[in-house]
């Protein structure tokens, strides 16, 4: 047994795990850090970041992704959406990986996730790479001596990269599998070394047990006014449309970069960490994140570095586009100490339009707002997942599809009824193209969006002249001071009006097919409106 703090009746052998070689439980970030180097899982970096590689994998496979078609739980996940397992075939996968850590040397992490007390649960990674029990510890928040010597996982994870999943044994596609079973309370990964996963995994479990406690679960960043816990403000939004550049900034104090609950008690981080992409990741636009890059621990994925200054290339894609960081909160100086804050004043749903026909900003209703929400409209961009070379129009269902079990009327009747409750400002951010689609026209600066949220955020922007947009049925400031009134008007940012027509009509025949998919059921009534709204 490793020297950390355990629960003598929550170690592998008393959870169902006997015959580990090793088990390091719970060691801090610098005895991983070691262990990671003598192992040779990772090379030190400038600054003492840790420097991964994740394999053939670098970003997320949906595709290898299965929850347990079980009694008692079935009826309640949305299989149009998430794959099946058959319990039989989870269990023969969780026999064969615990007979494969045997005589191995693990990293076993006991975390909390949930900075609110009454809605966090007790999570425990079980890992074979030093660095990834690292990349946990630093996602999750961490329970101090007391709550680790009383702790009992109410979720395991065993994450075993080198276990190689056999489709006619296991019921899965390939050799990688992720398999979520929620009567077990139990995950298991294999088959890809990309830490992301891990933490993934957890938000999709919280995203089907908080319904039924009345939480609504958000991919989301947040971030309150200084000073003020009670200004809130949460931006929606899937990978590579700017949730963590946004809501890093110095002016607010950052709640978390990427997901969160809303209770009746307020806002709430999930976790204890940030996991920022780093291609192209400027020291000018995105300063406190850059920082990140040079501090003790960082752990960097899948950035090509200079072998003599082991300082990272932030332009270098050849490894993948999905490079990231991986770093503990406390690492962003404007980061709360709590985690937990008011209900959200505004609501951004942030976008990246790939067709460049959404204005940069525009004022939604709250029927906008859950339309919106539910059709998760974005360009997946490169690297995020598998397969992704260029930016792809996408609709993802809650702006977070692939981790949300149950239906997405389900989530978006939850934030429907916390809209009407605590009346927020609701925003849907373009930070795509602009002037043409991709390939064609050029992204929005990501100065101008910092602009446009700040006026909204203070109250300005509510107070200028807005139209309605004859398309999309949202309505758009008129003018902004300090940004030039082209932007506000995408239409006359293309060379070839008749271009652009044809892109919008595109768009709006693409929402309206996928909304057609939402089953209205007892809903009909609620789903009619917000069609009728936009």
């Amino acid at each position: 047994m490793g020297n950390g703090f355990v629960n003598p009746d929550a170690t592998l052998e008393a959870c169902g795990i006997p015959g580990v070689g090793t088990a390091h439980y719970n060691l801090t970030a610098p005895a991983l850090y070691q262990m990671a180097m003598q192992r040779g899982e990772a090379s030190a970096g400038a600054g003492g970041t840790l420097l991964v590689t994740t394999g053939k994998r670098t970003g997320r496979s949906p595709r290898d992704k299965f929850i347990v078609r079980e009694p008692g739980y079935s009826d309640s996940v949305c299989w149009d959406s998430n794959s099946a397992m058959d319990p039989d075939r989870f269990e023969t996968l969780q026999a064969d990986m615990i007979a494969h850590l045997r005589g191995k040397e693990c990293f076993v992490q006991d975390m909390h996730c949930g900075a609110d007390a009454q809605h966090r649960i007790n999570v425990r990674l079980v890992a074979t790479l030093a660095w990834h029990s690292l990349f946990f510890r630093h996602l999750l928040r961490m329970p101090g001596p007391a709550g680790l010597s009383a702790f009992a996982p109410d979720c395991t994870i065993i994450s075993c990269p080198g276990f190689r999943a056999d489709p006619n044994r296991h019921g899965c596609r390939s050799d990688a599998v992720i398999a979520m079973s929620f009567r077990r309370k139990t995950i298991l990964i294999a088959g890809t070394g990309y830490a992301g996963e891990s933490k993934k995994s957890v938000f999709s479990y919280l995203n089907y047990t908080y319904p039924d406690a009345g939480v609504m679960p958000m991919h989301c960043s947040a971030n309150h006014a200084n000073g003020n816990p009670d200004d809130v403000a949460v931006f929606f939004g899937l990978s590579g449309t700017g949730k963590t550049t946004l809501s890093t900034d110095p002016a607010r104090t950052l709640i978390g970069d990427d997901e969160h609950g809303w209770s009746d008690n307020g806002t709430f981080n999930l976790e204890g960490g940030c996991y920022a992409k780093t291609i192209g990741l400027d020291p000018a636009s995105e300063p406190e994140i850059y920082a990140t890059t040079r501090m003790f621990g960082t752990v960097i994925e899948n950035m090509v570095f200079d072998p003599h200054t082991r300082e990272p290339d932030y332009r270098d894609a050849s490894i993948s586009e999905n490079m990231r960081c991986a770093y503990p909160l406390s690492y962003i100086g404007s980061a709360s100490g709590t985690g937990v804050a008011g209900v959200p004043r505004h609501i951004f749903m942030l976008t990246c339009d790939a067709f460049g026909v959404l204005p940069p900003i525009a004022r939604l209703t709250p029927e906008q707002a859950v339309y919106h929400f539910l059709s998760g409209f974005t360009s997946k961009t490169p690297g995020t997942e598998q397969g992704v070379a260029e930016p792809q129009p996408t609709f993802s269902a809650c702006y977070g599809a692939p981790f949300m079990p149950r239906r997405a009327e389900e989530y978006g009747a939850l934030l429907r009824e916390r809209i009407r409750l605590a009346a927020p400002a609701c925003w849907l951010v373009n930070t795509g193209w602009t002037g043409g689609a991709y390939g064609v026209g050029r992204r929005i600066p990501i100065g101008i969006t910092r602009r446009l949220l700040s006026l909204a955020l203070d109250g300005a922007l509510a107070g200028l002249e807005f139209r309605r947009d004859p398309d999309f049925g949202f309505e758009v400031p008129l003018a902004v001071p300090g940004i030039d009134s082209g932007l506000l008007r995408p239409r006359d940012t293309w060379e070839d009006p008749a271009a652009h027509e044809r892109q919008t009509a595109r768009l709006l025949s693409m929402f309206t097919r996928n909304f057609e998919k939402f089953d209205i059921g007892p809903n009909r009534g609620a789903l009619s409106e917000l069609r009728a709204a936009c």
